[in-house]
């Protein structure tokens, strides 16, 4: 269920923004502030109990309002679809507070950017953030058509260093010429956007050890998460129950199969949501969110993907 970190905001405006792109700005209720945030910074919109999604907020951190894009997506789970038939200005919204998995470093000489489709969403704050800071920068931003492309028209005030690549236009796109013109070898690459285009993205970089790379994901990679040897194990709640997860099943189902509700969206360890602080064990990481370090100290986990590498843990639950 919400916990306290989650508020009640109030929807200012909506817009359509591309075919099938809804955006919705939300504001503080009752002329409130909303917390400040960091450019790569995504929320939780938690739509009932059980339907909670992420949206990466896309408008300037230093905006009073916060803007979400959504795009519609037929075969989804129903949140897009909710947030798009079913809420107008004025309707308020829970959403969390934003935390950032895609933080952007403004510390090194050459950024590039890639976005494909809606994955131009946690870019726009990134790129007006490298443009205050100085840097040197570009963006390539691709899509299968003009009217399929989301904030076109705001990226114009950026002139060459955006290349727009339009698939009905000029076909599919030689990704590594294209990076290869935009100095990507030598530089920091942030990409977001479907899974292909994030697979050729990391493929350039692995190629390329000169560059550093640095991906937003919408879902998991392609090798998942379940192995081969994983056997069951027990977790204990912070009031000791204890909890048996067997060996083709996640900590989240099994506290859910026992009583125990947490909050969980994506269940691929992209998102965050489900984001939980270990009080005892090891866990066994195999989410794509915490870094080398954070996985190291094993005080929190992602309890949809990741597991245990011994026979008990300890969770904040």
């Amino acid at each position: 269920m919400p916990t306290q970190e989650h508020l009640t905001v109030t929807v200012k405006e909506t817009r359509s923004e591309a075919a099938g792109v809804r955006s919705l700005v939300l504001a503080a209720r009752e002329g409130g502030s909303l917390p400040a945030w960091t450019p790569g910074a995504h929320i939780d919109v938690v739509l009932s109990r059980d339907l909670v999604r992420q949206y990466s907020l896309s408008s300037g951190t230093e905006e009073a309002g916060w803007r979400i894009a959504v795009l519609r997506e037929p075969d989804g789970r129903g949140g897009s679809a909710y947030l798009h038939d079913r809420v107008e200005a004025g309707d308020t919204l829970l959403v969390s507070a934003p935390r950032n998995t895609f933080a952007l470093d403004l510390g090194t000489p050459r950024l590039v950017f890639v976005a494909g489709g809606i994955g131009i969403t946690p870019i726009l704050p990134m790129l007006a953030a490298a443009e205050r800071a100085g840097s040197d920068w570009q963006l390539l931003y691709l899509g299968r058509s003009a009217e399929s492309m989301a904030f076109t028209e705001e990226l114009t005030r950026y002139g060459d260093r955006v290349r727009l690549h339009r698939d009905d236009v000029s076909g599919v796109a030689d990704l590594a010429a294209e990076l290869d013109g935009m100095g990507a070898a030598h530089a920091h690459v942030y990409a977001c956007g479907p899974a292909g285009l994030l697979a050729s993205v990391q493929g350039y970089a692995d190629a390329h050890p000169t560059s550093r790379l640095t991906l937003e994901r919408f879902a998991a990679a392609p090798e998942g998460y379940a192995r081969d040897g994983d056997r069951p194990f027990t977790v204990e709640t912070a009031d000791g129950q204890e909890i048996e997860v067997g060996a083709g099943q996640s900590i989240v189902d099994a506290l859910t199969q026992a009583g125990v509700r947490t909050l969980t969206s994506c269940r691929e360890g992209v998102c965050g949501t489900c984001e939980t602080p270990v009080l005892g064990g090891t866990p066994d990481h195999r989410d794509q969110l915490l870094s080398e370090e954070e996985r190291a100290a094993g005080d929190v986990m992602m309890i949809c993907v990741s597991r245990c590498q011994g026979d008990r843990l300890v969770l904040d639950v």
